[in-house]
């Protein structure tokens, strides 16, 4: 029970929501979701590690870069939520929004490495 406890204390909190639809459509560094969110990289960087802590979310190193993406691997329960959140909030005008300026975030622009 604490395991599904824990996934839905994760998706409580409107940037979580946030950085998982954004994480559906493409892995992104802390720089670009700090882009697109516009909160501080401390904040979003704390997200990360709890989303990751619940297994919903993964990581993997790429040059300069901490990469994230959506756990295909993780906990039964954050496999179902992922899948559900899918078809959730695909309409909505925040969601709609972010995914429109994700496509905008240059990685090699926002976190300084030519």
């Amino acid at each position: 029970m604490d395991k599904l406890v824990n996934i839905y204390n994760m998706l409580s909190d409107k940037n979580r929501l946030r950085i998982l639809k954004l994480l559906e459509h493409k892995s992104m560094c802390v720089c670009e979701l700090t882009y697109v969110l516009g909160i501080r990289q401390p904040s979003v960087s704390r997200h990360l590690r709890k989303l990751k802590e619940a297994g919903l979310i993964d990581s993997r190193h790429d040059k300069h870069w901490n990469e994230y993406f959506i756990s295909r691997r993780g906990e039964e329960y954050g496999r179902i939520v992922i899948g559900n959140l899918s078809g959730w909030l695909n309409d909505d005008p925040v969601i709609v929004e972010d995914l429109k300026k994700a496509t905008q975030a240059n990685r090699d622009i926002l976190c300084n490495y030519r």
